[in-house]
């Protein structure tokens, strides 16, 4: 039995709180991880290259696992899942397979398909601090995006980039093409999440230019 969306996206936004506290043993079905996963990989990216991969982490063997390398967090194993977000340092390998099918509906004419691919290739070409620069812009995307599915779905969340990197790349077997970005706890909030105040937007924006 899967859990129907409960919130509006406006309530989702004004709800969502990062939770440090979950209630143990509460398993979340398989059906409501893969729905909001579905929801996140809905997230936009620089040339629809969809960036991102997600590790999902769910029995407590791995999660005590992955503990420490999340300096000993304790949402890590408290919580339903664990989903590492990665970044695809080599996303620009995913633009035939995202334009080839346009391509071919004819949605795109030829000339179109062959300046996008240009584009991209030109883009990645010998730039490795470009490829990890959308790798993480991209990926955030998406997180943000499955924080919200999940609150609107009933889940509470906290994003975490307190981790050591090389380590969880080691201990997930992770490959080079992918950088791990952020992990996020999922689960049911044992205690409110502690209040957090927002600077007021005359604070934040700034209209038409500095």
């Amino acid at each position: 039995m899967t859990t129907e969306l409960k919130l509006s996206v406006v309530d989702a936004i004004n709800e969502r709180h990062s939770v440090r506290k979950y209630q143990k043993g509460v398993e979340i079905p398989k059906k409501d991880l893969e729905e909001i996963l579905e929801l996140a990989a809905k997230a936009p990216s620089s040339w629809n290259l969809q960036h991102w991969r997600y590790v999902v982490i769910t029995s407590q063997e791995m999660k005590e696992k992955i503990l420490p390398i999340a300096y000993n967090q304790e949402q890590v194993v408290d919580s339903s899942a664990v989903v590492v977000i990665l970044g695809d340092l080599e996303a620009d390998k995913n633009a035939e397979d995202v334009y080839k099918p346009a391509l071919e509906a004819g949605q795109i004419p030829q000339q179109v398909y062959d300046i996008l691919l240009g584009q991209i290739k030109g883009a990645y070409a010998n730039n490795p601090q470009f490829a990890r620069d959308e790798a993480i812009l991209n990926a955030s995307l998406s997180a943000m995006q499955l924080m919200l599915a999940a609150k609107a779905k009933g889940y509470d969340t906290c994003p975490m980039g307190g981790f050591d990197r090389q380590k969880l790349i080691q201990a997930l077997n992770i490959p080079p093409r992918y950088i791990p970005v952020m992990l996020i706890s999922i689960g049911k909030a044992a205690a409110p999440a502690r209040p957090t105040s927002r600077f007021p937007l005359e604070k934040l924006v700034v209209w038409e230019s500095f």
